[in-house]
């Protein structure tokens, strides 16, 4: 069996994974089975993005490449398919398997999104849009996180702005930056292929 790329105009909705992923495979696996893929392929990019991470001094969030791999799986594959994604790889952290920043897994990490449906817009096929949906994502994951953070750690509203905002803005936009400089380029290489 030999894949090709589809060499189709995207559909209006079309993702990058549905690109990379033919419709040939889809009508050979079934669609549920090839959305089920990228969905498991979407989880395990998070959880391998998240194992890069370090923690400041002083900082109770380690910064990791887990929102690059949120924001880049989303992005990729659509609402959807993202959010079962990102849940998968939640689900597979809150039951203790090591999936989280830092090795860590269990209920109480998350004790202590989204850029998908631009994509299907067709915001990551070119700059500045990627850039754009990726800064959407990223403002729902701050506007989830933040509060979280507070809650869980008792900050008040200035402690939480400076221990868990203002250290992550710096790598938050480099992540960022490199997601929506990705999608891009592959819709570009993807686009060559026709």
């Amino acid at each position: 069996m030999t894949l090709t790329l589809d060499r189709r105009a995207p559909a209006p909705g079309a993702t990058l994974a549905d690109r990379l992923v033919p419709v040939v495979l889809a009508a050979r696996l079934g669609a549920r089975s090839r959305d089920l893929a990228l969905v498991a392929a979407g989880a395990l990019l998070i959880a391998l993005s998240a194992a890069v991470s370090i923690r400041l001094p002083d900082s109770p969030v380690p910064i990791s490449g887990q929102t690059f791999g949120v924001l880049l799986v989303a992005a990729a594959v659509g609402f959807r398919r993202g959010l079962a994604a990102t849940a998968i790889y939640v689900a597979i952290g809150v039951i203790g398997l090591p999936a989280f920043a830092e090795g860590k897994g269990g209920l109480g990490v998350i004790a202590g999104v989204n850029d998908g449906r631009l994509a299907q817009r067709g915001w990551d096929r070119r700059l500045p849009g990627a850039p754009a949906a990726m800064a959407v994502g990223n403002a729902v994951i701050y506007a989830i996180g933040l509060p979280w953070l507070a809650a869980a750690t008792g900050f008040s509203p200035a402690e939480t702005i400076a221990k868990g905002l203002v250290p992550f803005l710096l790598g938050d936009s480099a992540k960022l930056l490199l997601a929506a400089g990705v999608l891009p380029a592959a819709w570009w290489v993807v686009g060559r292929q026709r």
